[in-house]
């Protein structure tokens, strides 16, 4: 059966800018897809296609100084402590004189098709569920998709013939590239110095089979240089119907494993072009800032992979949309940066275990800081990203990866903590501190003490390798001090304001008017046992979302929309069904542009992170667990946080921890769900009933209604 072309939407805008392109891609490969009848044009990148800007250097060996730098934080000298690291690294390398960023991830050609037949009537849509994307007008239509299966894109062009041609984007690479087009075959050679592991060029090969009523075209972005003739003969062949089917099986796969019914509202739309894409954007790596597409030689941050919030909103719908097998790319991604994580914690602080910096990409080194934006005293990162492996086993119950990939990258990270955490009077201080992004008060100073974020992982942490030990039936020696350490973690403050403090040392002012939530950590995953045993503490985060939500909904508010996400999943997991919502709205409103991809501020940057980041804030308002402990046992509540405007509507194929999946529809004063687990369980289902405890059969679905 041949796969149908179905625009999800439609939509006439005519545009050079690549900005406003449609998207295609198959995780390695995107194309960026737009222009007008007189020129077609499609931007190809590549997952691998960083260009080699900024020599890697080893991170600052500032471990000597820390006695030093903890002094000055104990005397309120902030701003000297984040400069002396500056200094520091400097007096080591004079490249460190220069802010040092990630290298950038660019575009690799521009295939311009010129149509014979140029007309009126231009339309344009993308298929969410083939990942086709049509261009159209009097009776002339181009169709393009980038194929799972055979690794290239594919464009027809119907009703009209066409010049082809292949060139590099627009604009002026940061270091020189020496190009040449051969048979539509482009190479760029990086030229001048380069260093060991940098990348030295790449291949874009472009193939053209013209018939009376069409023209097919395939291309191949390859990392590395090729002849023309060995690029050209790697190309796949067939048909475009045949090369459509074997890609769409796959894609519509790991599409339609979840679908969301709200009445045809606009954030059901969202939801699935988020969705789309996440999984289009998902390689052999994880999504980047810009997924995997790029139009240009300087990308914002550089695109690459920010930690501190941005990759985690990317991937935060994963898990729960029943797409686990996108996560192991992140989990390959660290795995190859973690002997640079080793080397980050041995000279930064003279430390075991694992320190992630905030940038990410062609290695793992902390290389990015500066004396305002004082990066090498964030230390949660790794922990943060243990969180990601730790909900990965939560929600595919896979016992092999718990044991050979998550325990030990947990048990790393938690040997760095052991050692940085300092215990006096049976408190531990964390001196350095970080809360990303934000500075107290407003007032520059981002080096703090006891960010409240930094107790929040490591208790997440520490508590998760003791549940992990239980059901693994693993005694590790470092058990003790994980105890000691969790025992002397200090209790959240709760602010004059009545707020959960971002830092827990009270020289710190909260500072809302900011775009970074870091201290609601937990309410984006499983939550907070202190939080939810405390009815203070969570009426005070509960104000503190609120505090927050104030000014994202002001008209001060222009920054990454993916922390708005954040924050109304933090509110859905809190139940404030009325907050989430409002979150999401304004994101819809503001941060969507008509090619339905998301933008990083209102309008302004081609971004991802909110293509993970809205479809995880409508699933936490449908849909919250807990973590399953050892005693096996899954705690669930449907519709923790349903607003008003959603009387009715159905989901299908959620996935909540444990893992239960879970089918749900619901309208007033009424909800039905299904729940299916792969193994016997009990489970503690909370929803807007009350409290049932139940036992599911493994495959048996299991009807529950009220």
């Amino acid at each position: 059966m041949q796969s149908q072309v179905n625009p999800s939407f439609r939509d006439a805008t005519r545009t050079e800018d690549w900005e406003h392109a449609l998207i295609s891609g198959n995780g390695r490969q995107g194309a960026l897809c737009y222009g007008s009848p007189t020129a077609l044009r499609f931007t190809l990148a590549h997952e691998d296609l960083f260009q080699p800007v900024t020599e890697p250097l080893p991170a600052p060996a500032t471990a000597a100084a820390l006695p030093r730098l903890r002094e000055l934080l104990d005397t309120g000298r902030f701003s000297d402590a984040a400069q002396a690291v500056c200094d520091l690294a400097v007096q080591e390398h004079p490249g460190y004189a220069e802010t040092r960023w990630i290298d950038p991830l660019i575009g690799a050609a521009t295939i311009v098709v010129t149509p014979d037949s140029p007309g009126d009537g231009y339309q344009r849509g993308t298929d969410f569920a083939t990942g086709v994307v049509r261009q159209e007008w009097a009776g002339v239509t181009c169709d393009a998709f980038v194929s799972r299966a055979a690794d290239a894109l594919v464009v027809r062009l119907t009703g009209s013939d066409a010049t082809v041609s292949v060139g590099p984007i627009d604009g002026v690479p940061e270091r020189p590239i020496e190009y040449a087009v051969d048979s539509l075959v482009l190479t760029g050679r990086f030229a001048g110095p380069r260093w060991a592991g940098a990348l030295e060029g790449w291949t874009v090969a472009v193939r053209l089979r013209r018939t009376p009523q069409s023209v097919l075209i395939v291309a191949r972005t390859v990392p590395g240089l090729r002849t023309p003739a060995a690029a050209l003969a790697e190309l796949p062949e067939g048909s475009f119907e045949t090369l459509l089917e074997e890609h769409a099986v796959r894609h519509r796969d790991l599409f339609e494993r979840v679908s969301l019914d709200l009445g045809g509202r606009r954030e059901q739309q969202l939801f699935d072009a988020g969705r789309y894409a996440i999984i289009s954007s998902t390689g052999t790596r994880p999504p980047t800032l810009q997924g995997v597409w790029s139009g240009t030689y300087s990308p914002p941050w550089r695109s690459g992979w920010t930690i501190d919030g941005n990759l985690q909103a990317a991937l935060l719908a994963v898990h729960s949309t029943g797409t686990p097998e996108l996560m192991p790319p992140l989990f390959d991604l660290l795995d190859s940066l973690r002997d640079d994580f080793r080397e980050n914690a041995r000279r930064l602080y003279g430390l075991p275990g694992l320190y992630a910096p905030a940038h990410l990409g062609t290695h793992g080194r902390q290389n990015h800081f500066g004396p305002i934006w004082c990066l090498t005293f964030w230390t949660a990162g790794a922990a943060w990203l243990g969180r990601l492996y730790l909900d990965h086993w939560q929600h595919t119950g896979d016992r092999e990866f718990l044991a050979s990939r998550a325990l030990p990258f947990l048990r790393e990270v938690a040997s760095f903590h052991l050692a940085f955490a300092e215990i006096v009077d049976g408190r531990a201080r964390f001196s350095p501190s970080y809360s990303p992004e934000n500075d107290p008060g407003g007032d520059r100073d981002q080096a703090t003490v006891d960010a409240t974020m930094d107790v929040q992982v490591v208790s997440d942490l520490l508590r998760n390798l003791l549940a992990v030990t239980d059901i693994l039936d693993f005694r590790d020696p470092d058990e003790p001090r994980w105890r000691e350490l969790l025992a002397a973690l200090p209790a959240y403050r709760i602010n004059d304001a009545g707020e959960l403090a971002e830092w827990i040392d009270p020289r710190f002012p909260d500072h809302h008017q900011h775009r970074h939530s870091s201290h609601l950590y937990p309410f984006l995953y499983a939550g907070d046992p202190a939080v939810e045993a405390d009815p203070a503490l969570r009426a005070a985060a509960v104000r503190a979302v609120r505090s927050r939500l104030r000014w994202w909904l002001s008209g001060a508010s222009d920054e990454m929309g993916y922390g708005l996400a954040l924050l109304g999943v933090a509110a859905a997991h809190l139940g404030l069904a009325e907050e989430a919502y409002a979150a999401l709205q304004r994101i819809a409103d503001a941060y969507w542009r008509p090619n339905l991809v998301p933008t990083h501020n209102r309008d302004h940057m081609f971004n991802v992170d909110l293509a993970g980041g809205l479809p995880a804030l409508i699933v936490a308002m449908l849909l919250g667990s807990g973590d399953t402990g050892p005693d096996g046992v899954a705690r669930l509540r449907l519709l923790p946080a349903l607003p008003a405007a959603w009387p009715t509507g159905r989901v299908r194929g959620l996935v909540a921890r444990g893992p239960v999946t879970v089918d749900l529809s619901w309208s007033p004063g009424r909800f039905e769900a299904v729940l299916l687990s792969p193994v016997d369980r009990e489970v503690e289902l909370a929803h807007p009933r009350g409290m049932t405890s139940l036992r599911l059969t493994a495959g048996r679905p299991f009807p529950v209604c009220g």
